[in-house]
């Protein structure tokens, strides 16, 4: 077996109870931590580890585990603080591909997750050396292992021996094993965030004396909220803040804090932070700005060493309305209202204009949490909290950035079955992502990689921080709407035109209702009306009629949903409890209703809550424009949430460890990434069976020839490419000569690459000519916010000019296969348009499908590229493709660890 060295560096992870532990390989110098865990273990916890009850035991174990790395062994150790709570090792046997595996926790840390984390973070290590499976020979009695061992959610096999136990656990990844990470995830995550959104007490750091500071104004909230739990300020040069008891320091408060919120100098929060680990501290959050780079690094440091969750720095604070605690440990101006909407954003700013946003429409909160540079807690640890707090119906999020874009996108699709998850698509400039270079990563533009998140995961992506607020109006208040057809209602004629182009825009319909209810309608409206749709009431209209005409429309079921658009009269002031009442309320033959929204054109707000008297609302919107916008986005969360969800399609041929393998080899030999020789691509694609065109790699005039010759089909040319490192456009420098026939053309060609590209040319590829087909373009590109996205739509030299392209994250499920097929404006081409034959869209998939497998394999990937692949009715040929690694440094990006 290749050996290679662990990229395992120190970590930290949570366990089960919310308690951080620090995971990294064993050094010799450990051998004395390792030597005391065996000595304080009881006999029963020997016997399991050892099968006897033996001292000597221990002490070999901790040389061995202690001594310097070498081929075919690694350990890693767990600890918590500057205890030693656990160790994991793996030995490689006779077959390379295989390893036995040695477990041990302290006897007082059992039950908490230590030997599961060790095993799926030593699982990593050995996939990276090509380990494929661990074994190991357990005591049959040995029920806690037994059951670590199931848990884990690999495949695990045992053969029984008398007192023991032979296990073997296959290390491939699958849903089942993923599916397991996100319960043990959720659940240690949950229980790490209890001190800081449901402290029992609470200390905030820096609490001045002087009108004005910010830790004053926190103290102010907390107090002004009723915080439920112990309050105190942390101010050497007062007794007292506010009437609040004040302490010289963390260590002298009465009993150590669930929180700390520290309002304090930057120079002065690393230290600040290390006292209140060293007292005892839940967690914190810093609302200090300005921290340079050593001192954030040393804060999340002293976090990370002493279990601390943060939030933080430079961030306006967080809140939880819930009773009993009531906790405003914000320096905003608005209190939150209580209430079921989750919000999490990263900048201040937006934080408070979203909390001023919801007071005004009434829309409580459940939480609120402003991330601000978010080195530790992030918006996946407030989705999985909103998730399991038993309150939150609604999610609002402002992010910049998704730091572990993978697990964001997993979790957001879980949690978005639960409840709507909005959020604002503030898009990314142009010049972050100038580094492309290649069609399949200029392909993937921002607005493309955001739509692919958003989409995939069922996240409602508005365009501004006000279509945010309608829209989460409209989904706090009304029904999803079972499709996108809309009965505009007007008391004018000009309103309901405004009306009906504003949801034509939004992409909804307005339909002709049918003749039926057009005949109802207008029997009961006054002379001049129109019922058609839009229905023009006119301004002579009763608010009884209204009512009546809403009704029929309604049980009529032609529309999906209402929209009242409203012109300054008498029947418009008319439009408050009372008629909101009876347009919500149950028809006379259907218990539910419709959504329903109203635009009144003399209204300022942009949007408001109309209320009943029962507690029901309704959403009054200022412009047509903001109405239909919501609508919209309730229409797509509907057809989301009715979306199958699907699964990840079972593929046939795929060698993962193999394909693990050569990207490891290939690392090995340039630690910094960069593009595959066109030998070592063909390895790769070879690992996942994607069908390619035949091709040779030649380095001479005379290889290009005899390939020619063996490659070239009955009156059939051959293609010749230059190969070089610095050749990625290769038609953009005319490296690409095709139809080339017999041996002299091939010279010629040969020669002339050699001529023009002169150093620049390590040989040349030579390929058949392809039959002609539809020119697509298929591969993925590593995102550096989003991770991996499969690009799919229009091919050939052409690709980049017309940018006809979707894209969609991986791993793909089937569903998103077929939606990323048809997404492309080009998809008509594949399914036999104007008569021509349809392409192999099942091979496409096939395609699609192997691609993804390839991204979700190897965190490594920048970017693959089939370009083009031709589609042809009879299957789909892969003519060129290209493979750009990042560097080592990669990770298993549904590992479980802190960032």
């Amino acid at each position: 077996m290749t050996h290679t060295p662990s990229r395992t560096r120190e970590v930290c992870a949570l366990l089960t109870d919310g308690s951080t532990i620090r995971l990294r390989p064993a050094c010799p110098e450990d051998r004395g931590s390792v030597l005391r865990l065996y000595d304080e273990m009881s006999a029963d916890n020997l016997r399991s580890r050892f099968f006897a009850v033996s001292r000597r035991a221990g002490e070999q174990a901790a040389d061995r585990v202690c001594e310097a790395a070498r081929p075919g062994h690694r350990t890693l150790l767990a600890f918590q603080g500057d205890r030693l709570v656990g160790v994991a090792e793996y030995e490689t046997t006779d077959d390379p591909a295989a390893a036995e595996i040695a477990l041990a926790v302290a006897d007082d840390f059992h039950h908490r997750g230590v030997g599961t984390l060790l095993l799926e973070h030593l699982v990593e290590v050995a996939r990276e050396n090509g380990i494929e499976a661990f074994t190991a020979d357990v005591l049959a009695d040995n029920h806690l292992i037994h059951r670590v061992f199931a848990d884990l959610g690999l495949r695990v096999t045992r053969q029984y021996d008398g007192t023991t136990v032979r296990g073997v656990i296959r290390l491939a990844p699958d849903e089942r094993y993923l599916s397991a990470l996100d319960v043990r995830g959720r659940t240690a995550d949950t229980a790490s965030l209890q001190p800081l959104l449901r402290p029992r007490s609470l200390a905030v750091v820096g609490a001045g004396t002087r009108p004005g500071s910010v830790g004053r104004a926190v103290l102010h909230n907390l107090r002004e909220a009723h915080f439920a739990g112990r309050l105190h300020a942390v101010n050497p040069h007062a007794h007292a803040v506010l009437r609040i008891p004040a302490y010289a320091s963390v260590a002298e408060l009465p009993q150590p804090p669930d929180l700390a919120v520290l309002a304090i100098p930057a120079a002065a929060v690393p230290e600040a932070a290390d006292q209140c680990g060293r007292a005892g501290v839940g967690a914190l959050v810093v609302v200090t700005s300005g921290l340079d780079a050593r001192q954030t690094a040393d804060l999340t440091a002293a976090c990370r060493h002493w279990g601390m969750r943060l939030v933080g720095p430079n961030c306006l604070g967080i809140a939880n309305t819930e009773e009993p605690v009531r906790m405003n440990a914000t320096f905003a101006v608005t209190e939150p209202l209580p209430g079921t909407a989750g919000v999490a954003v990263q900048s201040g700013g937006v934080g408070i204009a979203l909390l001023d946003g919801l007071a005004h429409l009434g829309i409580g909160i459940s939480s609120f949490v402003s991330l601000g540079d978010k080195r530790d807690v992030s918006s996946n640890d407030m989705l999985q909290w909103w998730e399991c707090d038993g309150r939150t119906e609604l999610g609002l999020l402002h992010l910049e950035s998704f730091g572990n874009p993978r697990a964001f996108s997993r979790t957001a699709r879980r949690v978005a079955r639960r409840m709507p998850l909005l959020t604002v698509d503030a898009g990314r400039s142009e010049a972050g992502r100038r580094a492309a270079a290649s069609h399949t990563a200029a392909a993937a533009t921002p607005t493309m990689t955001r739509r692919a998140l958003f989409a995939q995961a069922g996240i409602t992506a508005t365009r501004t921080l006000g279509e945010l607020l309608d829209a989460a109006a409209l989904l706090h208040s009304q029904p999803l709407p079972a499709g996108g057809r809309v009965a505009v209602v007007s008391n004018a004629g000009g309103a309901g035109v405004l009306a009906a182009d504003a949801c034509a825009d939004a992409g909804l319909t307005v339909p002709e209702l049918p003749p039926d209810l057009v005949g109802e309608l207008l029997a009961v409206l006054p002379g001049g009306a129109g019922a058609a749709n839009p229905v023009d009431l006119t301004p002579a209209v009763s608010v009884q009629t209204v009512r009546e005409c809403l009704d029929r429309i309604v049980r009529s079921a032609a529309v999906d949903a209402v929209l009242l658009a409203l012109v300054p009269t008498a029947l418009a002031s008319a439009v408050g409890a009372d008629l909101v009442t009876a347009l919500t309320g149950p028809t006379p033959q259907e218990p539910a209703y419709l959504p329903f929204v109203v635009v009144r054109l003399d209204q300022t707000d942009r949007v408001r809550l109309l209320r009943t008297d029962d507690g029901r609302t309704v959403p009054s919107y200022g412009e047509p424009q903001s109405a239909a916008r919501a609508l919209c986005h309730a229409v797509e969360r509907a057809r989301w949430l009715a979306r199958p969800e699907g699964g990840v399609p079972e593929l046939a041929g795929v060698d993962s460890p193999r394909a693990r393998a050569l990207v490891e080899a290939t690392l090995g030999k340039a630690p910094g990434g960069g593009w595959l020789d066109a030998r070592e691509t063909e390895q790769l694609f070879d690992c996942y069976a994607i069908p390619r065109l035949p091709q040779v790699c030649a380095r001479t005039e005379q290889e290009t020839v005899d390939a020619a010759a063996r490659l070239a089909a009955p009156d059939g040319g051959v293609v010749v490419k230059a190969q070089g490192p610095g050749l990625v456009h290769k038609s953009d420098r005319g490296a690409v000569l095709l139809d080339l026939h017999g041996e002299q053309e091939v010279r010629a060609a040969y020669r002339d690459l050699t001529a023009r590209l002169g150093a620049a040319l390590t040989g040349v590829l030579v390929q058949p000519m392809a039959a002609r087909g539809t020119e697509l373009l298929a591969g993925v590109i590593q995102d550096e916010v989003f991770g991996a996205l499969v690009v799919f739509g229009l091919g050939g030299t052409t690709s980049e000019l017309l940018a006809d392209h979707a894209a969609r994250l991986a791993p793909l499920t089937d569903t998103d296969i077929r939606e990323l097929l048809v997404a492309p404006r080009c998809a008509p081409l594949l399914f036999g348009y104007r008569g021509g034959p349809p392409a192999d869209v099942g091979g496409l998939a096939d395609l699609l499908a192997r691609l993804s497998r390839m991204a979700d394999d190897l965190p490594e990937l920048a970017e693959a590229e089939c370009n083009p692949v031709i589609a042809r009715p009879d299957g789909i040929t892969v003519v060129d493709a290209r493979v750009r690694l990042l560097p080592r440094h990669a990770r298993d990006p549904y590992l479980r660890r802190l960032p």
